[in-house]
């Protein structure tokens, strides 16, 4: 994460020793020696590591890719790209050339475009959105630079390359994220994390992080006013005093500090942390007082030299919308498409294994408020919904959204089944189609659930809702009531195309290794 120190950074715990700038705050900061954080270096280890594999399996993909796309368009024969310069002069060059230059010129753009940067490995969808524009930039001006010199250029060889090349960058990244995300499950690979800042705000950062297993963020400890000594969240320790905060990262062994906002340590203070936290190479990460707001809105604008965070609006309406819907529309179909026997067995199954109807047809609230039937196969006994109130005054949950009855008695055999893989839920499919439903989205309610909302959870109703989202990947019935509204918001005001991928990819997950499903 850091770059090397420049030797001139080894004199800036020395700065701390100036008196502070006219106007200060009286805090001060406890100095000690700069020494080296053997741990903190070593942390970085993994990262070197981590990025040579992926720079291995970035080269093997483009290389497979590319040579692949030259093979199904010419087999074995070599072929010539005659080449057209505006000058009326003409010359050939093998095919094998174009196919190595377009490879150099693919992999270098992974490299500068930051595509392999440590801050966005590990989570968030920052990394695969970069590769899909970098890809499309490469082959964009592999387009331009074709029509410039008037080369006949074999639009089979592109068409092959492209979504063969992007579709496997994608799925070798999603492995290596998967296998990193095992490893930090297991304590590796994780930043040991102090957390600075007013109680309060260090409290709710912290919150968010300890709520997100895969940040590679490992709190060990909070330093904050010593006034009380009450942890500041429960399970995070007090570990000093924002004056023994240098003394806590070397005692400690810290590779990362999260800084909120503490009244107590000002800006030219705060300067002066961040030059002897580098003398240590140690992170220092700056948290805004923002949550469930994904990277992609957010934007530093250098204001009057001050680093001003610009949020963008959610994205409700326009050209992100309509390919939205296009997506759904031509990803259904197809999807409707292949699983056409699985729909002809499940319908026979649910047939022969109850009285009753094939399709289950439950009336939920979406977009703007409008009701819609939800499509499902039916895996209860005919006239479950008449037992529904009886059943939750039994186990006295009548009052509570989300109904769910604990070993519900009206599940069929068959319907315990199609449930725990969702698929009872691929008739829902047709109500992508229709426009009712989307791919991914929000949870769809009931009338009853969504009577429960404050003004702020109506924001759920701005989209459509989804047959998959971050609750189904998220633990499904498992979600309480808060969990569930926090993760559809946090969808609603960050969707994206990209997101919506990386979504539809764990949810084969979620359904192969179902968690939560009843």
């Amino acid at each position: 994460m850091n770059r090397p120190l420049h030797p001139a950074y080894s004199r800036a715990p020395q700065l701390l020793n100036a008196p502070a700038p006219q106007g200060a705050a009286e805090a001060s900061l406890r100095v000690t020696p700069a020494r080296p954080n053997d741990r903190a270096i070593g942390a970085r280890t993994w990262v070197a590591r981590y990025r040579r594999r992926l720079v291995a399996g970035d080269a093997v993909v483009v290389i497979v890719s590319v040579f692949m796309a030259q093979f199904a368009q010419f087999g074995f024969t070599e072929q010539e790209l005659l080449i057209a310069l505006a000058s009326g002069l003409g010359f050939t060059v093998p095919y094998t050339v174009v196919s190595v230059l377009l490879v150099a010129a693919w992999l270098f753009a992974l490299a500068v475009g930051d595509s392999r940067d440590p801050r966005i490995l590990g989570a968030g969808p920052l990394e695969y959105r970069r590769i899909v524009n970098l890809t499309f930039l490469t082959f964009g001006f592999c387009a331009i630079g074709a029509y410039v010199t008037r080369a006949e250029l074999g639009r089979g060889y592109l068409i092959v390359a492209l979504p063969l090349g992007l579709a496997l960058l994608l799925i070798s990244r999603w492995f290596g994220r998967a296998r990193l995300r095992r490893e930090r499950a297991r304590g590796k690979h994780l930043y040991r994390t102090l957390i600075v800042g007013d109680r309060q705000k260090t409290a709710h950062v912290a919150r968010q992080i300890i709520r997100d297993q895969h940040t590679g963020f490992q709190l060990v400890g909070a330093v904050t006013s010593c006034a009380g000594f009450t942890d500041p969240v429960p399970g995070l320790a007090f570990v000093a005093g924002y004056e023994d905060l240098l003394d806590a990262v070397d005692r400690m062994r810290i590779d990362a500090v999260i800084m909120t906002s503490a009244d107590e340590i000002d800006p030219a203070r705060k300067r002066e942390i961040g030059w002897a936290l580098e003398s240590r190479s140690v992170d220092l990460v700056v948290a805004a007082a923002l949550t469930d707001v994904a990277g992609p809105r957010m934007h530093v604008r250098p204001v009057a030299g001050l680093p001003l965070l610009h949020i963008d609006h959610p994205k409700f309406a326009g050209g992100h919308l309509f390919a939205k819907r296009l997506f759904d529309i031509v990803v259904a179909t197809a999807l409707l498409v292949v699983t056409f026997p699985l729909f002809l067995a499940t319908a026979l199954a649910v047939k022969l294994s109850s009285p009753g109807p094939v399709f289950y047809a439950q009336e939920r609230i979406g977009r703007g408020g409008q009701a819609f039937p939800m499509f499902k196969f039916r895996s209860m006994v005919q006239g479950a919904d008449d037992q529904l109130e009886s059943l939750l005054d039994l186990q006295g949950t009548a009052h509570e959204p989300l109904h769910k009855i604990a070993n519900d008695p009206r599940i069929t055999p068959v319907g315990r089944f199609i449930r725990r893989y969702s698929i009872d839920e691929l008739p829902q499919l047709v109500n992508v189609l229709l426009g009712t439903m989307s791919l991914v989205g929000p949870r769809p309610h009931r009338e009853a659930e969504v009577a429960l909302y404050t003004e702020h959870e109506l924001r759920r109703l701005l989209v459509r809702p989804g047959m998959s989202g971050l609750w189904q990947v998220s633990g499904r019935s498992n979600l309480n009531w808060a969990d569930a509204v926090r993760l559809d918001l946090a969808y609603v005001e960050n969707w994206s195309m990209v997101g919506d991928l990386i979504l539809l990819m764990r949810t084969v997950r979620a359904v192969v290794r179902p968690d939560g499903a009843r």
